[in-house]
């Protein structure tokens, strides 16, 4: 085994790990707010740090891999998509702080939610757990089952939204909380996004084929034309 293989191998298990605790967090944060624990949700806040320090590792990283010089296109991909990913992780980590927050703000935030609330938020938490194990095993198919579910994730955002618009404006909802619990909704959605996201480069890394979003769904993936 060749010194990139090494590095590349030690350097996806890292990522692997990383993306594990960051799934472990975003349970925990949601956890926090369904149950109004205050002091599970500071953790989270607190753990954040070990995840932005090993997040910048991960970076640093691999571009002391890109100078062993690879040349053949996998191994390229596999560095590149190591970059993107390790992105993508450290803004869902980021989004489960938010959660957090509100957990902390507003201990009685989920009595005030919709029931679709709860719904969402655990759909997003399974959607992180499908995609940490797509991006270890490099399974292009449960890859592909993640990303078509981020449509039904968006539709919960819908539903909450309207339900919470509907309930402020008949002054059944405090303003504060109701602009809690978009906050919230809006940072279960783009946990969602960031998932796809992962996901997306998951299906290149495997096959070098490239989904491309469009307005209704997802595409089918195909090798790049240009």
């Amino acid at each position: 085994m060749s010194e990139f293989e090494k590095k590349l191998a030690q350097l996806a298990a890292d990522l692997n790990t990383q993306g594990a605790r960051i799934s472990d967090q975003l349970l925990k944060a949601v956890e926090s707010s369904f149950d109004g624990n205050s002091t599970g949700a500071k953790s989270v806040v607190a753990g954040d740090a070990i995840i932005d320090r090993v997040d910048v590792e991960i970076e640093r990283a691999c571009i002391e891999l890109l100078r062993l010089g690879a040349k053949d296109e996998h191994s390229i991909r596999s560095v590149l998509t190591i970059v993107k990913v390790n992105n993508e992780l450290e803004r869902i980590a980021d989004c489960a702080v938010i959660v957090a927050q509100s957990a902390i703000n507003h201990t009685e935030l989920i009595s005030a939610a919709p029931p679709t609330f709860r719904v969402m938020a655990n759909s997003v938490v399974g959607m992180a757990r499908d995609t940490n194990k797509a991006l270890a095993e490099t399974d292009t198919d449960l890859a592909i089952s993640v990303l078509s579910f981020d449509d039904t994730v968006n539709r919960f955002r819908k539903e909450i939204v309207l339900d919470v618009q509907h309930r402020t404006s008949k002054g059944e909802l405090e303003p504060l909380v109701a602009f809690e619990l978009l906050a919230v909704t809006r940072a279960m959605e783009r946990i969602a996004d960031h998932c796809t996201n992962i996901c997306e480069q998951v299906i290149y890394l495997e096959t070098g084929k490239i989904v491309r979003h469009l307005p209704e769904g997802w595409t089918t993936p195909e090798i790049p034309t240009f």
